[in-house]
């Protein structure tokens, strides 16, 4: 698989995308942008390579999305991942190039729920892929005053109980991308529902396990009226992470990542998937071409 070269440094795409999904409308709703290091992203891949995929900036970071997915589900709106909040130090979000201040909200996340006509205490439920800080950062918001507070006031949370584990027995290698504050406050006043493996989350969404970024990572798939889609989170980050060895240098297993890559891949195109990028700059969506090896541009 060979994914579509970009010619210029990615921008951020739209902050909202809409479409439907057999009877749901689904939106993908851009949480803000972030950079990090061209190198870590794509592991052992050369720079002469990623670089003709995603252009770096003149510190050598590519440009990447945060996109949330918001399903008008019929227990109320569901939310996969809630971006990189609003708790961290200037020094933190100048490291990483965090650009996620909201105007109506405390960041860009609220701001996306706000334009679709979602409150934040509408959400019924939020689902987490894993707990690194730029995919639960928004489960807690921090309010002026110095408090924490759930950012979903109604809603459950939901994780695999033993990414939970491995979020709160860190080391040296895991301790910089999982923050306590992002979900402890939450398990310890009993919001969590902690799921094990393969199972239907509510009618229609599916975990599936998908290790190799973190040993209990999951994506989650989607299925309506016999359209499906898959919510990737980190095990395949962009479009250009696409190709089975193109693994990031985060990935704590990454030979298990190759692995569930194409596992999941295989599948993808054998059923068709909708694939969800949550970091691709500009590319919310897309199903496997297997004629051209890329992603294309699917149409709602």
């Amino acid at each position: 698989m060979s994914p579509a070269v970009e010619s210029a440094p990615a921008r951020l795409g739209p902050r909202i995308e809409t479409r439907r999904l057999g009877r749901w409308t689904v939106h993908a709703i851009q949480a803000g942008g972030q950079k990090l290091d061209g190198g870590a992203m794509f592991g052992v891949v050369p720079k002469p390579l990623w670089q003709k995929r995603i252009l770096p900036d003149e510190r050598n970071r590519i440009q990447l999305g945060m996109r949330c997915l918001l399903i008008e589900h019929d227990i109320g709106p569901v939310l996969i991942d809630t971006g990189a909040g609003n708790k961290e130090t200037e020094k933190f979000y100048e490291i990483y190039a965090v650009e996620n201040r909201g105007e109506r909200g405390p960041t860009a996340l609220e701001d996306g729920l706000f334009e679709i006509g979602v409150r934040p205490e509408d959400v019924a439920l939020v689902i987490n892929t894993h707990l690194h800080f730029d995919h639960a950062g928004g489960n807690m918001v921090l309010e002026t005053d110095g408090r924490l507070r759930p950012a979903f006031a109604n809603a459950r949370y939901v994780v695999q109980s033993g990414e939970y584990a491995f979020a709160t027995h860190t080391n040296e290698r895991t301790a910089g991308s999982y923050f306590p504050h992002n979900f402890v406050p939450l398990a310890e006043a009993n919001r969590y529902d902690f799921i094990e493996g393969n199972r239907e989350i509510v009618s229609g969404i599916r975990s599936v396990h998908t290790p190799g970024h973190t040993p209990w990572h999951q994506s989650l798939l989607l299925e309506s009226d016999g359209a499906r889609a898959l919510y990737l989170g980190d095990i395949i980050p962009t479009t250009a992470h696409l190709p089975l060895p193109w693994i990031m240098g985060y990935d704590v297993e990454p030979l298990v990542t190759l692995e569930t890559k194409r596992r999941i891949l295989s599948r993808a195109a054998a059923e068709d998937w909708l694939l969800i990028f949550e970091h691709d700059a500009r590319t919310a969506w897309g199903k496997l071409n297997e004629a051209l090896g890329a992603v294309m541009g699917a149409r709602g």
